[in-house]
């Protein structure tokens, strides 16, 4: 039976197998004449989207224009790995999410399916007031990026950068900003006391 021929039902009963151990992931792979890589592609779907996951798709899984950047946001900011973002999104492979990181690195948009609107990845320069406005209005609008990025004509990334960069500004721990202000609180104690000692 040629691989991309299995109906879902055939694959749910493989990936069942293996689960109980009925058979080891090496052995299926041999026996039912799978590569690992699509055995692993099944499973991976089955956890993410059920049943419906291993059906054989004819056409293109619709995905909106601000899910797109949020994905390639997450990747670019290093902290998740493209199978822990294919997962948080239920995106269908690592190559999808591949080819919508290479279409921003390349200043494309990133369009959505079924008229959806189109993610604007192009920048313009904003002042800083426009920053602090553009933050305000996100964390007002439940952390909307898209909608923000609308309202204010500029790009879903310079906004999500900007509501990024003040949430680690408040951030002591994190923050260059907090870290001086800690400096400088303790550097005021110090001058403090030397000047009480003179005064005493």
């Amino acid at each position: 039976m040629v691989n991309g021929k299995y109906c879902a039902s055939k694959k749910l009963a493989i990936l069942e197998q293996i689960k109980s151990g009925e058979i080891g992931f090496n052995a299926a792979v041999k026996k039912y004449g799978i590569n690992k890589t699509t055995l692993m592609k099944w499973r991976r779907r089955y956890n993410i989207n059920g049943y419906e996951g291993l059906e054989i798709r004819t056409h293109n899984r619709s995905y909106s224009a601000e899910l797109k950047l949020q994905a390639v946001m997450d990747y670019l900011d290093g902290k998740l790995s493209k199978y822990q973002i294919i997962d948080k999104y239920k995106i269908a492979s690592t190559t999808q999410l591949s080819n919508w990181i290479k279409k921003y690195n390349g200043h494309s948009s990133l369009k959505a399916y079924k008229g959806e609107a189109t993610a604007m990845t192009k920048s313009r320069t904003t002042t800083w007031q426009e920053r602090i406005d553009m933050v305000q209005y996100c964390l007002a609008h439940q952390h909307n990026y898209q909608k923000t990025a609308n309202h204010f004509q500029v790009s879903y990334q310079q906004v999500y950068q900007w509501v990024k960069k003040l949430a680690l500004d408040n951030d002591p721990e994190k923050s260059s900003t907090g870290k001086g202000l800690i400096i400088f609180g303790l550097l005021m104690i110090v001058l403090g006391v030397i000047l009480f000692s003179i005064l005493s």
